[in-house]
């Protein structure tokens, strides 16, 4: 009787008819690929837009020197670097269908970041819904530190797509654990990713502890930590990792060769404000520590609770929020602790992992609209217009003042035989990029105050060089080689003379500064050569 009652009053309710929910689902499918594809539009356009304004510098020209060996020479001199082969590979092949003209060179790295926006909208809607999809895709498109690091020619952007596509699959598996083409996505994409960047392992430790997590649930445990299949998938990462396993132990054996040319080590020791301040680049690209500290201290931690709150509000049977919470933080809180050891805490090396904070926040965002709709809107307006700025802050390029200025006015002012010294590697590899002469350059390496070589080793950006060092290294001015008598002299232009004392005799001509750098033209005396 209580079963026909019930029966009686749910016909009695209005219901939605076929019509009003296929209606629904239409207007729902239309915002979602209508939102979506404005979305995709305004990440091309904030990726794509200066994307030549700013000259190559030193991390980029040293990306381009490495693709200009053959795949087996990539291979050899990228074990001896401070990252894995593939992105250089990718390069060398890209140059060779489109050439290396600055746009072609950057869109290398804007594609993928346009893809990752794309795949950031794809998880978050696999895990929630088309609203904090779209909430989340919006914030992504505009974040400053993916869009930056979309505009360099380096990994990173690729290492980001990577990651949120291997995370994508993970999803997909852990929903169906008995689709395991799902497993084999994420394999491959986990393999590309640790031939793209050593930070991937930040990312294997996300994913266990997500599973680690949902198999210690008090209710209902989620057992696919345990599952053959994701041992057997971790173990076939290894071993197609496995051929680049020599060179990274090679590499950790040499470490203090890479330390002696300054390829690592170079970051300060962090602090207790380095966690704010890497959190306020991500979002302005600037540390922050010009501003208040009430104002530097509060973005951060409201962006921590607002996390926080999601994770603990989450009822979800998968715990997907403390997915993307890990995703974003368990990463730059390791890093972070290891810095005190060692420094490592470099914005570039965790913006795979800084692509987490617009997804999370757009979760959240989504479920606040549901009852605190002023909150939400605030919080969004709030990060938007964080973003702004920092949007800004990418596209305020002063392009007089610029490398590639510089070099300009040493291509157009030389003359056939002149000479052409720069003081640091990292001037080296930017300059070789706009050199338009028929002489190359040559790297000053003056004997350390010890007596000691100044010349790089077989490490780092030395391992670009060394194969040409009887070309290109210069220890003492006075061994020029003959010729017109013009010597270029390129070096920092807001430090002490790296040249100083010059030999005698030589008299200044002229003189340019543009992008931090100076050029100066000098008449060589007879007791030069």
């Amino acid at each position: 009787m209580v079963v026909e009652a019930q029966r009686k009053e749910w016909l009695a309710k209005p219901h939605p008819s076929l019509a009003n929910l296929t209606a629904t689902g239409t207007r729902e499918r239309l915002l979602w690929w209508g939102g979506g594809s404005l979305i995709l539009a305004l990440a091309i356009l904030a990726r794509f837009y200066g994307l030549t304004a700013s000259a190559i510098w030193g991390d980029e020209g040293s990306s381009l020197m490495m693709s200009r060996y053959s795949l087996d020479g990539i291979w050899f001199h990228a074990a001896h670097d401070v990252h894995p082969p593939l992105y250089f590979m990718l390069l060398h092949g890209w140059i060779g269908l489109f050439g290396d003209g600055i746009f072609s060179i950057r869109s290398l790295s804007a594609l993928p970041g346009v893809a990752a926006v794309m795949l950031g909208m794809w998880l978050v809607r696999l895990i929630a819904n088309p609203r904090a999809a779209l909430l989340a895709g919006l914030m992504l498109a505009l974040l400053p530190t993916a869009v930056r690091y979309s505009q360099e020619v380096r990994m990173y952007s690729w290492l980001g797509m990577w990651l949120l596509g291997a995370t994508i699959a993970l999803v997909y598996w852990v929903k169906q654990p008995r689709h395991t083409h799902a497993l084999v996505i994420y394999t491959l994409l986990m393999t590309l990713a640790f031939y793209t960047h050593y930070f991937t392992a930040l990312c294997v430790i996300v994913h266990w502890a997500w599973l680690l997590g949902l198999r210690l649930q008090s209710t209902q445990p989620i057992k696919h930590i345990t599952r053959p299949a994701w041992w057997l998938a971790n173990g076939v990462i290894v071993l197609m990792f496995a051929p680049w396993l020599p060179s990274l132990v090679d590499l950790i054996q040499h470490m203090d060769q890479l330390k002696a040319n300054g390829d690592v080590g170079w970051e300060l020791p962090v602090t207790l404000s380095s966690l704010p301040s890497m959190v306020w680049d991500f979002m302005i690209q600037d540390d922050g520590e010009h501003l208040p500290g009430l104002l530097f201290s509060a973005l951060p931690i409201m962006l921590l609770a607002v996390i926080v709150l999601t994770v603990l509000r989450d009822r979800s049977h998968y715990r997907w929020s403390v997915l993307l919470a890990l995703y974003t933080l368990l990463p730059m809180m390791l890093v972070y602790g290891v810095s005190f050891i060692s420094p490592v805490f470099i914005e570039r090396y965790l913006n795979a992992y800084a692509l987490g904070l617009p997804l999370i926040m757009g979760l959240a965002i989504d479920r606040l609209l549901n009852g605190f709709r002023v909150a939400a809107l605030g919080l969004l307006v709030l990060f938007v217009g964080t973003e702004l700025v920092g949007l800004k802050t990418n596209s305020t390029v002063d392009v007089n003042d610029q490398t590639s200025v510089m070099v300009e006015f040493v291509n157009q002012h030389y003359v056939a035989g002149d000479r052409i010294v720069i003081s640091d590697m990292l001037w080296y590899m930017s300059y070789v990029y706009y050199n338009r002469t028929d002489t190359a350059p040559l790297l000053y390496t003056p004997p350390l105050a010890s007596g000691a070589s100044s010349r790089p080793n077989d490490y780092g950006f030395g391992t670009l060089v060394n194969g040409d060092a009887y070309k290109i290294y210069l220890d003492h001015l006075s061994q020029l080689p003959g010729g017109t008598g013009r010597v270029w002299l390129i070096s920092t232009a807001d430090q002490p003379d790296e040249f100083a004392p010059l030999p005698g005799g030589w008299h200044k001509v002229a003189e340019t500064a543009a992008g931090n750098n100076r050029a100066r033209l000098f008449i060589t005396g007879a007791d030069s050569h």
